[in-house]
């Protein structure tokens, strides 16, 4: 939001996320993405189409395009790999949220609306997340 002269959003929505970001400016050890008006097809799109015009520029040749390369085109690449990714509401699905960036992340669903997850959730989601093996595209026995 900072530095955004005009909003898509209603002026009482901005007025709240930037107390949300005074308010937590200092926190260090926990990054909360919300994504409005964010797609993750658009930004898998808009990352390809950031490396063509590279490529087109000849700033970078087509053989030095990886997943690396990639992710740094992305709209989230100056925020951290996503370790669990918690959906609200018994939705039980991703709805285009972070494609890309999900890949290895564990999948939290709760029945609980967004207004209503509390702190108590929030730690309910946190134990599961610790009870979890994390393999990264491994088997079992190759992390053991």
């Amino acid at each position: 939001m900072s530095g955004s002269k005009s909003s898509r959003f209603d002026s009482k929505l901005v007025s709240k996320i930037r107390e949300a970001e005074a308010l937590t400016e200092k926190n260090d050890s926990l990054v909360l993405n919300i994504a409005a008006n964010y797609g993750g097809r658009w930004d898998i799109v808009n990352a390809t189409k950031k490396l063509i015009v590279q490529v087109q520029a000849g700033q970078l040749d087509v053989a030095d395009i990886d997943e690396e390369t990639f992710t740094r085109n992305t709209c989230a690449a100056d925020l951290p790999a996503v370790d669990l990714l918690i959906r609200t509401g018994g939705e039980q699905r991703i709805s285009n949220f972070l494609l890309w960036q999900i890949a290895y992340a564990e999948l939290y669903f709760s029945e609980d609306f967004w207004p209503d997850f509390d702190e108590a959730a929030f730690q309910v989601a946190i134990d599961a997340f610790t009870d979890r093996q994390r393999r990264f595209g491994k088997i079992s026995e190759q992390v053991s």
